[in-house]
């Protein structure tokens, strides 16, 4: 090598440390109250003008039940996971590139007043779950790492928030194994007051050298934690990329949704939404998804584990069903109180397009699901194809209406029902 193609490579390499290397040092002077010397004013995304307003012209389209009526609560870019503040009018929002965003109602009205940036001197990977605990502490969950940040909701306005590392960088997964695929996690406290965490699988259907190390990572499944990092162990596994979850406040079950395998034909495999009673169930794959036995790499040339859980509700196939949350609010009917609203994000690799919609699901006395509907549908024109939206998580606001993220549009809808 020439001297002066040695020197790229020296650039090249110093020129991807020294970012990483910032970040560090930002969160270590964050960590003790100091000023990282980002700038702190945070500019707002424009909440009016021609995007609103067609985004507002495209909910007309959204067909709902009698009653309901959606509206446009916040542009709010690549809106992903939601995080209802526990005290004040205030979410944040996740995102699958670098931003969390700061959502604020300062008035109390029907939208939101204002979004920003949240803690812009850190410069996020794909932070895609966000979750509150208990005692008001926001987690951010990115690909590789974990961050808490007490009182988020009211230490927000400035560049420079306190923040804590619940797992530093490159210990949430082994850093060979960080893929941009199903890289986005999303995460809930428990009733334990334990951390959860999904770890999607970056493969289609994972090599079969692959097995034993993600089993015992977590990869593929769901691992949960004590809030300061410590305690780790596997929750579930058998899971290929689950990017919603929730408990159910009366029973204590975990609730999940898994996005399946692709390449195997338009009607196969089913979507999956699962229900874990206990730690240490297996949910099938790679061997099985909604009851259709798995090809790539023989896997279907093995006998399935006998330990093997099915799903509690299968969904259209490749609909990818992503965020859901248990309706804990009273202003929607009695009909769906004590279920579950989940979005479909929508089909990439089907011949004809399908989801772009929410769906509700009742529950038995026992706990188990009982009836599965669509409950809000019209973000996919049928006649073209084309996605004019495309649901990515559901939460329940204060006042019981329901809050809808959209990463294709930019938007956080609002769903109210006015009555008959």
């Amino acid at each position: 090598m020439t001297a002066a193609a040695a020197a790229v490579v020296i650039l090249a390499t110093l020129g991807a440390a020294l970012p990483a290397q910032a970040q560090q040092q930002n969160i270590e002077k964050l960590k003790q109250m100091k000023v990282s010397g980002t700038d702190p004013t945070i500019p707002t995304v424009s909440q009016t003008g021609k995007n609103a307003d067609q985004l507002r012209e495209n909910l007309k389209r959204v067909k709902l039940p009698p009653g309901f009526k959606i509206d446009l609560y916040a542009v709010v870019p690549d809106a992903r996971s939601i995080a209802v503040a526990p005290s004040t009018n205030m979410m944040f929002v996740g995102t699958r590139k670098t931003n969390v965003w700061a959502v604020t109602n300062r008035n109390s009205g029907d939208t939101a007043t204002e979004v920003k940036e949240f803690a812009p001197s850190l410069k996020f990977r794909n932070p895609n779950a966000v979750c509150w605990t208990k005692d008001g502490f926001l987690i951010v969950v990115e690909s590789n790492r974990v961050l808490t940040f007490p009182a988020a909701e009211f230490f927000y306005e400035g560049a420079d928030v306190a923040v804590g590392e619940v797992v530093p960088q490159g210990q949430l997964i082994p850093p060979e194994e960080e893929s941009f695929n199903h890289s986005g996690r999303v995460c809930r406290i428990g009733p334990d007051n334990k951390l959860y965490i999904t770890l999607g699988q970056p493969f289609n259907v994972q090599p079969r050298e692959k097995l034993g190390l993600y089993t015992k990572v977590g990869i593929g499944g769901i691992v949960r934690m004590n809030q300061d990092g410590t305690g780790r162990e596997v929750y579930a596994t058998g899971v290929r990329n689950s990017v919603g979850m929730d408990f159910n406040p009366k029973d204590k079950t975990l609730w999940f949704t898994d996005n399946q395998t692709d390449g195997m034909g338009d009607d196969i495999p089913l979507g999956e939404i699962n229900r874990a009673t206990k730690p240490g169930q297996f949910f099938g794959y790679p061997y099985i998804v909604s009851k259709t036995r798995i090809t790539e790499n023989g896997y279907d040339k093995d006998p399935l584990p006998a330990n093997t859980v099915n799903p509690e509700v299968m969904t259209v196939a490749h609909a990818a069903d992503l965020g859901m949350a248990f309706y804990t609010g009273k202003q929607f009917p009695a009909k769906y109180q004590n279920g579950f609203f989940s979005a479909q994000h929508g089909s990439w690799n089907r011949t004809k397009p399908v989801g772009a919609q929410l769906l509700f699901t009742s529950l038995k006395a026992d706990g188990t699901a009982d009836k599965n509907e669509v409950f809000a549908e019209g973000w996919l024109d049928e006649a073209t194809g084309t996605y004019r939206g495309r649901p990515v998580d559901v939460a329940v606001a204060k006042d019981g209406s329901l809050f809808v993220s959209d990463d294709y549009a930019g938007a956080i809808y609002r769903i109210t029902y006015t009555g008959p």
